[in-house]
């Protein structure tokens, strides 16, 4: 019988993010929204122009399917999506041949989209605290475990494609 003490942690092979970066998008976004409820001062336009909300609705579109893109290319290599799942093969395909994070790339999309749509600014506020929280909290620890479990296939993969764009 062991003495190691069960942990709520994550398991050891994963990247142990932070959050879900969904979580942490859908987090700030509910913030900016409370805020814009409650703080009316950073709206667009009393009235949202009809090409602002045509280029919120195309970002939002852009953002999910390359999100969607995402989950199929992780699907077809056979390898979960959620952080918080061990990760069983190395992805260098579909969107992952142009940055090294579309999904992120793609929820960013989608939240300033929403923004544009609702016609408020406040999630623009808050976004430069979710990217640094995305990018500290998951990117760069999805790195870290990405280069151990990897190695130089990875580190080649890095020198290769952007991080973000």
């Amino acid at each position: 019988m062991s003495n190691a003490k069960s942990s709520p942690e994550a398991p050891a092979d994963t990247a142990r993010v932070l959050a879900p970066p969904p979580v942490l998008y859908g987090a700030a976004l509910v913030v900016a929204l409370v805020l814009h409820y409650a703080v009316h001062a950073l709206r667009f336009a009393p009235r949202p122009p009809a090409a602002l909300v045509a280029l919120g609705a195309v970002l939002i579109v852009l953002g999910l399917a390359l999100s969607i893109a995402v989950v199929r290319v992780f699907g077809r290599a056979g390898t979960p999506v959620p952080p918080y799942k061990p990760t069983t093969r190395f992805v260098s395909d579909g969107p992952y041949r142009y940055s090294r994070n579309p999904d992120y790339l793609g929820q960013t999309m989608t939240y300033v989209g929403i923004a544009l749509v609702l016609n408020t600014a406040w999630p623009l506020v808050l976004l430069p605290l979710v990217v640094v929280a995305v990018q500290l909290g998951v990117v760069a620890r999805e790195e870290r475990y990405l280069e151990a479990k990897f190695g130089q296939e990875y580190r080649d993969y890095k020198e290769r494609v952007r991080r973000w764009i």
